[in-house]
């Protein structure tokens, strides 16, 4: 599924991506993988950020933003941060680390009781009024067995006539947005693998990836032409942005957990994907989302990242 001379690159990794490679790229046994995903909450990327979590279960003091936090005065900081409780837990769950870590914690009582949104002071695991905060919550809801019912529900309620849904509904938008979608539907794929879905969050997550077939991941429906230049923009933290390897990935895990084969309508971004691909066998990193961070996951900007070769690779070998 890789190239043999990849394989001790991509090994010498996190315990975060490690397990991965051995799940997704060799085919590893079960209590070969799981031993070392096991590993991600005592050692590397998930034990720093797991030591950085608050008394109060929160990280940097915030829901979505550091508690210190400036938006107006004295001077907004320039970039969105990504220290905040929810990016925090993002990656966490991301990286694999077990639930019962963070049980054991209590996180999600603690949450419940000193978290709030930033928007309207809203409890944290009822969400709040943007589709990507509350993919993110409903997702990271469900792993720590948090009641995020009615956020799932705010999802069937919330979708567009077109069949994906926009952050900017609110302020009257009727037309979806790639980005908005594709983190929606991955928090309902998260609740529906979680606890089976019900009828309706079923009926949604297709609407919703109709809603990206349809364009074949990059393409305005009206035109045709491409939505924008980032949608072959590849960086790792993927954080909230949409490309059509974030995108491809998401239908790899979808389709395995439906047992369905791939859409052909994907052919093209596959294609954009493969093409990205250097003559040794990796992906390099794009340009990141800047803003503050804990600490650095992946490589500077134009460098062969593990990450994206990690994931651009499962994503061919599923759709080969």
């Amino acid at each position: 599924m890789v190239d043999d001379r990849l394989v001790a690159w991509l090994l010498d990794s996190d315990p975060a991506l490690r397990w991965q490679v051995q799940r997704d790229l060799l085919d590893a046994p079960s209590a070969v993988w799981e031993a070392t995903r096991a590993r991600t909450a005592t050692e590397g990327f998930g034990a720093q950020l797991l030591a950085l979590q608050d008394a109060d279960g929160q990280w940097a003091g915030g829901a979505f933003f550091p508690a210190d936090f400036r938006f107006d005065e004295p001077a907004p900081e320039p970039d969105q941060p990504w220290t905040a409780t929810t990016w925090s837990l993002n990656s966490l769950r991301e990286w694999g680390v077990d639930a019962d870590v963070l049980r054991e914690r209590r996180t999600a009582e603690l949450l419940d009781e000193h978290c709030r949104w930033e928007y309207d002071d809203l409890p944290y695991w009822g969400g709040e009024v943007d589709c990507c905060i509350n993919a993110w919550t409903l997702a990271n809801g469900v792993w720590l067995s948090a009641d995020v019912a009615g956020i799932a529900d705010w999802f069937i309620a919330h979708q567009l006539p077109d069949g994906g849904w926009n952050c900017e509904w609110v302020d009257g938008s009727v037309r979806s947005s790639f980005h908005s979608t594709l983190n929606s539907l991955k928090g309902l794929l998260a609740w529906d693998i979680a606890t089976g879905g019900t009828p309706a969050t079923r009926a949604a997550r297709r609407a919703g990836e109709e809603y990206l077939l349809q364009r074949n991941l990059f393409r305005r429906l009206s035109t045709g032409e491409p939505v924008g230049p980032w949608v072959s923009r590849f960086s790792y933290p993927h954080r909230w942005f949409y490309s059509v390897l974030n995108a491809a990935d998401y239908f790899r895990t979808s389709a395995m957990f439906d047992r369905t084969p791939p859409d052909p309508r994907m052919a093209e971004s596959i294609e954009m994907i493969r093409a990205a691909r250097q003559s040794d066998g990796t992906w390099l990193q794009g340009k990141r989302l800047p803003g503050r961070v804990w600490f650095d996951v992946d490589v500077p900007e134009g460098h062969p990242s593990k990450w994206l070769t990690v994931i651009a690779s499962r994503v061919l070998a599923w759709w080969g």
